[in-house]
């Protein structure tokens, strides 16, 4: 009953329902348009050319599955928003990355938010850049395999038309991201990948159904089948929740000022550092160069299996039976689920784990404005002891962070392998998918909680409506 007192509060207030109405609305204009297809392009060869290589699992359909995540569907379409948002993503990371590396876009970083602004124009002009190579690769790709009706490509007023459209859908959909960030209520582009990832979860629930069968069949769901994958969900969600908002708190003490006969400051507070502080940025970079491996391996071993390749020794060099075995092997190592890819895919999120903080988590920098501030942590002095303490620490968390991105990013996998259940179905059970769902609602919560308790009225995540202020439990020290 709360939460549905709840939800009446947030319908009572006129600016949080507008803000909400507006989010939905947005979202909606993102769905309607992405079923919008690109002339020219044979929509139903395509989608049943991706249909079967979902089905074989080759490294198409990992590159298919990985791309749907940031565009909201699957490359089976090829349509105005078909490149979703991924390039403005890419844009955001590539400069995030180069503003702790580059003096200059440290400079404008410092200047507040005018620097902000500057670094924000550079990034909508990269993402143009990035929209028009992506556009003409994926669109030479699709012609390459014939998807194309060939009157259109031959023309180039058609690739014209096709990259515009391509790009004017990504640059269109950055604007939704910021208009929703202006009016509406919660992040953006956040808001548009998560929409886009739970499309998926209606032909998932819809999939467990067609083959559920409490009969018996061994190459069905039965009961016992389908309360594993309800616990497992709600298991996998509780834990992404409690990872995603799990903090290590230090406590800081600020210096005491005396003021004639009266004394200032003094209060103690505490100095919050994420468990997980490189959210899902480890796995996105993990499984982007994951797909590296298997779709080198497995278009070597195409290549040797074709036709104008002869057996035997060449010239006593070129042995193509051996080379066949090996490339054989190694594109079955990196097969999703294979043993080899699971192991490198883990030490590739606890790699990218450690880099991240490394660019992202200055302590030098964080102890400097614990001194300027005049605060200090118990037992440390000001300066490099507790520059090295904040590093210690950090250093420590991460690997239990990096440890719970690499159970998440694996599950879907290896619960794929072992229960031979449709990773349509197993990628809502871990994944980056998964991470972002569950980290944009909680955001989207926070800002509702937050409009809710400026007008007293009880939220989703503490508080009563007995119409009094909530009293939300504070940390205890």
């Amino acid at each position: 009953m709360n939460v549905i007192q709840t939800i009446i509060n947030v319908f009572k207030v006129k600016e949080l329902r507008d803000k909400i109405l507006f989010t939905i609305a947005m979202l909606a204009v993102y769905r309607i348009g992405f079923w919008i297809p690109i002339p020219g392009v044979d929509q139903s060869q395509l989608s049943e050319f991706f249909a079967r290589s979902v089905g074989e699992g080759n490294a198409l359909s990992r590159i298919a599955g990985h791309m749907a995540i940031f565009s909201g569907g699957a490359l089976g379409q090829s349509t105005i928003f078909g490149l979703g948002v991924m390039p403005y993503i890419s844009a955001a990371i590539i400069f995030q990355i180069l503003g702790g590396v580059l003096e200059p876009l440290k400079r404008l970083k410092e200047e507040g938010p005018t620097g902000q602004q500057k670094i924000q124009e550079y990034t909508r002009y990269t993402t143009v850049a990035l929209c028009i190579v992506q556009a003409i690769a994926w669109l030479s790709y699709v012609r390459s395999m014939n998807f194309v009706y060939v009157e259109w490509a031959s023309n180039p007023l058609w690739w014209v038309m096709a990259v515009t459209a391509m790009t004017a859908g990504t640059v269109f959909l950055m604007w939704i991201g910021e208009q929703i960030d202006r009016f509406g209520i919660g992040n953006g582009v956040s808001m548009i990948i998560t929409a886009g990832i739970l499309t998926g979860m209606p032909g998932a629930v819809l999939t467990v159904w067609q083959n559920f069968e409490p009969g018996g069949d061994p190459t069905k769901i039965g009961w016992l089948g389908l309360l594993s994958i309800v616990g497992m969900f709600v298991l996998v969600v509780a834990g992404s929740v409690v990872m995603t908002v799990a903090q290590r708190r230090i406590p800081v003490q600020q210096a005491k000022h005396t003021r004639g006969r009266r004394v200032f400051g003094g209060q103690k507070s505490y100095l919050p550092l994420r468990v997980n502080h490189g959210g899902v940025m480890p796995i996105i970079f993990a499984s982007s160069l994951m797909i590296i491996p298997s779709t080198v391996f497995g278009g070597i071993n195409d290549s040797l299996s074709g036709p104008g390749v002869t057996d035997g020794v060449v010239d006593g060099v070129f042995d193509a039976d051996f080379w066949r075995g090996v490339m054989t092997w190694m594109s079955d190592a990196f097969l999703m689920g294979a043993f080899p890819y699971v192991l490198l895919y883990i030490v590739m999120v606890f790699f990218f784990s450690y880099f991240w903080i490394t660019v992202q988590f200055n302590p030098e920098e964080m102890s400097k404005q614990l001194r300027d501030h005049g605060s200090f942590i118990p037992g440390l002095r000001p300066g490099p002891r507790t520059a090295e303490y904040l590093e210690t620490v950090m250093e420590r968390i991460t690997y239990v962070g990096a440890a719970f991105l690499s159970v998440i990013a694996v599950m879907p996998m290896v619960i794929n392998s072992a229960l031979n259940i449709d990773y349509s179905v197993t990628q809502f059970l871990g994944g980056t998918g998964l991470l972002i769902v569950v980290s944009v609602t909680l955001d989207f919560l926070q800002r509702v909680e937050a409009n809710l308790l400026m007008r007293n009225y009880a939220g989703f995540l503490g508080g009563q409506d007995d119409g009094k202020a909530p009293k939300l439990r504070g940390p205890r020290y």
